[in-house]
């Protein structure tokens, strides 16, 4: 497979040189996927899809252009690499765009210690449709689900190649497995939904389809009764199920994209404090087993381990060459690339410093609050952080869910909210983004 992508990437080099390009890279992409969707006992949804993906950038001077297909005739090659090189032509100069030098790109890396890839074979079409309906079964049987909406399983396997015309080249592998559905509880106006979903690299590490099945039926059945919640200021405690967004929303703003463009309710806090002092958050691409692991990034930088914040304190943004270069920095190896667009900085995965206390120690703590399971919707001002989302979840008294909550806005600003979190202990493994339950002190609520 890696071979087979080898040879396009150095295809569409050739074929750029030929055009008249100055410089150039490519990426070629191979994908399979299966997909099963069960309905109540029945196969509703069967796919498989096959594809090989490339991708042409060019540069002629500070002009470039970007071009993809999905057929990889020879002919079709020369075609993209003569059209790029028009469209660079015609393109807007940027003086911040270019390939790495030679002593930037990664010389070497270790594939298999990362673990990407499972070796174990695809699975057949019976078993995930048989994992699927044991999942359905199992979220039935929870007293208090009334349907099912809907249970999808699929696997899926993924290559890349990347290749520039001054000297990289390198691929790897890797795949996915999962397993999700969604429950509801009730009926008319009185329906509650929830859910649950599992997603691993290697098949085996991935929960059974019982356990997954029954922890949306109990998370729906829990829902059963939801009202509003009182208005006022409260402490609000963010399940782990969606505590990361919270952190999502400081990594966007830490994103060079966003520094260069102005767009960010951090860009005066570089080296200041943005989080309590004994927290960090750490980006570690090299995590064994996880989807956000990579050896190089997508401009064949070598990826390696950084401090994002450490000790409270924001110390860097996410960089590509392009927005590094803009702000007179260096990249922080953070390219991210499709085969149609030129490379955008993105982290991969991160981890915030854990606490000691439990989910359920939070809780004692905030006493009367709420606790967030699910959010729809969102408002957040990117150059303040005013932030408002509708949410749902659990009201909470003298440290003890009381009733479920639905039909409720959180509002705050994230640099005062970030601020004031304490993280419990309960970050799962296996997650790019690994973020424990967040206790957040003060928000304001708006309910009945």
């Amino acid at each position: 497979m890696t071979a087979n992508l080898t040879a396009l990437t150095e295809q569409l080099l050739d074929a750029a040189r030929k055009a008249g390009a100055d410089q150039a890279d490519a990426l070629a992409v191979r994908g399979t996927s299966v997909s099963i969707d069960v309905l109540k006992g029945k196969l509703e949804h069967a796919e498989r899809s096959e594809a090989v993906d490339i991708g042409l950038r060019v540069m002629l001077g500070q002009r470039q252009a970007c071009v993809s297909a999905s057929d990889v005739s020879a002919a079709t090659i020369g075609t993209m690499a003569e059209r790029a090189v028009a469209m660079a032509r015609e393109a807007p100069e940027d003086p911040y765009i270019g390939l790495a030098t030679a002593d930037q790109l990664a010389s070497s890396w270790d594939v298999e210690a990362l673990e990407l890839a499972d070796p174990a074979a695809e699975p057949d079409p019976a078993e995930l449709e048989d994992h699927a309906r044991r999942a359905e079964a199992a979220a039935l049987a929870v007293e208090g689900v009334s349907q099912v909406q809907s249970t999808s399983t699929g696997y899926g396997e993924n290559a890349i190649h990347l290749a520039t015309s001054n000297g990289f080249s390198g691929g790897y592998a890797r795949t996915s497995r999962s397993l999700s559905l969604a429950a509801i509880s009730g009926e008319g106006a009185s329906m509650e939904r929830d859910w649950a979903g599992e997603g691993r690299t290697f098949q085996a590490d991935l929960p059974s389809p019982e356990e997954i099945g029954r922890e949306a039926g109990e998370r729906t059945a829990a829902r059963i009764g939801a009202k509003q919640p009182p208005t006022g200021a409260f402490p609000v405690l963010f399940d782990e199920r969606i505590s990361g967004s919270l952190i999502g929303h400081l990594l966007g703003a830490a994103n060079g994209s966003s520094i260069v463009r102005g767009a960010s309710w951090l860009r005066e806090k570089l080296g200041e404090q943005v989080l309590p002092g004994h927290l960090s958050i750490i980006e570690n691409p090299h995590r064994a087993r996880i989807g956000g692991s990579r050896p190089f990034d997508g401009e064949g930088l070598p990826t390696a381990r950084r401090a994002i914040v450490e000790n409270g304190v924001l110390t860097g943004w996410t960089l590509d060459l392009a927005t590094a270069r803009q702000l007179g920095l260096q990249s922080t190896a953070n390219a991210a690339r499709g085969t149609s667009a030129p490379p955008s900085p993105a982290t991969t995965n991160v981890t915030l410093t854990p606490g000691d206390a439990t989910r359920e120690d939070l809780l004692a703590q905030m006493g009367t609050g709420l606790l967030v399971t699910s959010m729809i919707g969102s408002t957040i001002n990117p150059t303040t952080g005013d932030y408002s989302r509708g949410a749902s979840g659990f009201w909470v008294e003298n440290g003890e869910t009381t009733y479920p909550v639905n039909e409720c806005t959180i509002a705050g600003n994230l640099l005062d909210m970030l601020m004031r979190i304490t993280p419990a202990n309960d970050a799962k493994a296996h997650h790019s983004r690994q973020v424990p339950s967040l206790l957040v002190e003060g928000m304001t609520l708006a309910g009945a």
